[in-house]
């Protein structure tokens, strides 16, 4: 029987944070929804409209294409990040001052801030001064991503895996370490191989920093704007031109203040809908796993 009394007198030392992050995010939210329902000509004329912005926002060609860009590209990086951050993490070293020097230097591109790494990626990939542009030419690769939309892609999506991977890497790094030695005692004395020692005991172990990792990426890559738009500007034409980048343009280039924010609401619930989804099927999976080994 627990007799164990629970104090929750506690709450009211984080409330006023609660309340604060609340109202910083309410108040905007309620101020697009305002906008996504109207049609503002001036600051004193503007018309209700009801949900005419959300119907000509999801019929829009442009919006459908940004959007099919975007779940292509962030599909792609979690298919390469995820499975390449473990493998990063099974290789760093445990212990010593080995550890320590290869946790800095894995630590290093998430340091760097988003519009410096597309400036960084900009210069690495011309042609003159660049080095990756200009080994590819010597190669006799006709290189250019102001030209060609699928070096446009690849570029985006390396550029994309050297700044984020390491994420994955550190998440599963710490899992890695948080496993108790009886584990690997236990498959030793079992003369387990390594992919049954990763299968069987690794890999469970991971299942929740790894819905952490999962989401954070998602989310993230979901909502990139900075990298690509510094690296190409959404070019060439609007080949790498993502949801975010769209929405900036009709926003502010365009100011469509009422189709810009239905815009901003139908991306937030489709990142909120899809995560929900992610999140749900991994501990769908996660669960079963449980009961099948129960």
């Amino acid at each position: 029987m627990n007799d164990k009394v629970r104090n929750n007198k506690a709450w009211w030392l984080i409330l006023p944070m609660l309340l604060l992050v609340a109202f910083s995010a309410i108040i905007p939210l309620m101020t697009v929804v305002n906008y996504s329902v109207q049609d503002v000509f001036d600051a004193q004329t503007r018309y209700f409209t009801g949900t005419e912005w959300f119907v000509q926002m999801l019929n829009d060609p442009a919006l459908q294409s940004a959007l099919g860009r975007q779940f292509v590209f962030s599909l792609t990086i979690l298919a390469i990040e995820v499975p390449l951050g473990i493998g990063i993490a099974l290789l760093m070293p445990k212990k010593g001052w080995q550890a320590s020097a290869v946790l800095i230097l894995v630590t290093l591109p998430l340091l760097i801030p988003w519009n410096v790494v597309g400036s960084i990626w900009q210069i690495f990939t011309r042609g003159d001064i660049g080095l990756m542009g200009w080994s590819l030419r010597e190669l006799g690769y006709s290189y250019n991503i102001t030209r060609s939309p699928l070096d446009a892609w690849i570029t985006i999506i390396i550029m994309d895996v050297w700044h984020w991977t390491p994420l994955i890497a550190l998440l599963c790094y710490s899992g890695l370490r948080a496993i108790p030695e009886a584990y690997y005692q236990a498959a030793r004395i079992d003369r387990a191989s390594r992919w049954a020692i990763f299968r069987y005991i690794q890999l469970p172990k991971l299942t929740n920093v790894l819905v952490i990792g999962i989401l954070l990426r998602f989310m993230h890559s979901f909502m990139i704007y900075a990298e690509p738009f510094v690296l190409t500007g959404g070019g060439p034409g609007s080949s790498t031109t993502f949801l975010s980048q769209a929405l900036a343009i009709m926003a502010t280039a365009q100011f469509d203040v009422g189709p810009s924010a239905a815009f901003s609401l139908i991306y937030f619930l489709i990142i909120l809908l899809v995560s929900w989804v992610f999140y749900t099927a991994i501990m769908n999976m996660q669960k079963d796993k449980k009961e099948r080994g129960a």
